[in-house]
């Protein structure tokens, strides 16, 4: 897409005019118009330059346009790569920042090549490694989340099911015990009715007796009075033992309804403090994701250790399987600093002056003849025989070191 900026000519604006630019000069880091591009490429000094249209230099990320060929503290250009710090240097930076630094490379020699290089193919694929993981992650984090939304879906389902249970419990208990209670003051009040009718019958005999007994006092013979208060005395008499049976009965006695609720209810709104509790549970990560290399950037200026720094450290022994262990291992670069009667790796400094055994048949090594080195990776693979204790047989391996 092209750039909406219009640029203008930095030497001409410097000149007080404004002249729209259509190239950019990498080493100068300032933006020519036609006029003074023509002139840029016959000097001598700035002929060899590179440049770039406008355009192009608009489609560079903003990051690498922040990206100067000069020397902020010095302002002057970088001409030197110091190894140690990883990073460019000027002259003036020697001397102040890196008067320590022994590994100091031309600048020029580093950079020879990097576009074409094996590096930026691996930092490319680096790059679509890592935008993968981060897709996938998102992808999974995508399904976590709607997990976690199903989990409370159903988690929500689970509540409302023992709510409903709860609740559809306590409706039955509810139910229950009105009916009991409907059943138990239904059968009182029946036999108070029971009761209370005979009490009215015997209270409208009496009644009747009482009326009876005025006109006796009034119109009866004495033998009639006579045999007439006999016959009330003992209505009155068997009325009055009624009564006493009843009072000793206890048919007479106060009858009340009690409720009594149940314990374990009580102890609901006595010991439930919460409907339950939620907990979130933590598992392993178990995604697989694609390798990517740490620390890419040391592999993009190749750097020599020393013998000092040269401490190798074992990663791995190769499992042989039982039925090949007859076999010859021959597939690894012979080289001059392995000494196969000596059991020994040994490396020799550049001038041949030093020399460090850095493995010997302490480690294990044993009848070695081959060796092969990734400078890129580090890693090292060397071969060995291994003896087997029970049957006292000897076998081919190899030893994989990280250097």
């Amino acid at each position: 897409m092209a750039s909406l900026v219009t640029d203008y000519c930095t030497l001409c604006n410097d000149d007080g005019t404004s002249t729209e630019a259509v190239r950019w000069c990498i080493e100068c880091e300032v933006f020519l118009c036609t006029d003074c591009e023509k002139h840029h490429k016959k000097s001598r000094s700035s002929k060899a330059h590179n440049t770039m249209s406008t355009i192009d230099y608009h489609n560079l990320p903003t990051f690498m346009k922040e990206i100067s060929s000069q020397c902020r503290d010095h302002k002057k250009k970088y001409e030197l790569y110091c190894s140690f710090h990883a990073c460019p240097c000027c002259v003036m930076c020697i001397t102040d920042k890196h008067q320590k630094c022994q590994e100091m490379k031309p600048l020029s020699d580093v950079l020879k090549q990097v576009k074409s290089s094996a590096s930026v193919q691996l930092f490319e694929k680096d790059l679509k490694d890592v935008k993968e993981n981060l897709e996938e992650i998102i992808k999974y984090l995508n399904r976590r989340i709607n997990t976690s939304t199903e989990q409370k879906t159903k988690a929500a389902e689970q509540i409302r099911s023992m709510r409903k249970s709860i609740d559809d419990l306590l409706n039955k208990l509810e139910q229950e015990i009105l009916n009991d209670l409907d059943s138990k003051q239904s059968k009182l009040k029946s036999k108070m009715d029971t009761l209370q009718q005979q009490l009215k019958t015997q209270a409208n005999q009496m009644s009747q007796l009482q009326s009876e007994f005025s006109k006796m006092t009034q119109y009866a013979t004495e033998l009639q009075m006579y045999v007439g208060l006999r016959e009330i005395e003992k209505t009155t008499s068997e009325a009055a033992k009624y009564l006493e049976d009843l009072k000793s009965g206890g048919s007479l006695d106060e009858v009340n309804l009690e409720l009594t609720i149940s314990s374990e209810l009580q102890s609901i709104l006595k010991d439930v403090k919460s409907f339950g509790d939620i907990h979130i549970n933590t598992s392993p990560f178990t995604l697989q994701l694609k390798a990517v290399r740490k620390d890419q950037a040391q592999y993009l200026v190749h750097t020599t250790p020393t013998i000092e720094q040269i401490k190798p450290s074992l990663l791995r022994q190769l499992t042989i399987p039982q039925d090949r262990k007859n076999i010859y291992i021959q597939a690894c670069t012979i080289l001059p600093d392995v000494s196969k009667s000596n059991n020994r790796v040994v490396v020799v400094s550049p001038d041949g002056k030093t020399c460090k055994t850095i493995l010997s048949e302490a480690d294990g090594i044993k009848s070695l003849y081959a060796i092969d080195i990734d400078r890129e990776s580090g890693i090292m693979i060397v071969s060995s025989k291994i003896r087997v204790d029970n049957d006292n047989s000897e076998y081919e391996t190899a030893f994989v070191y990280k250097i």
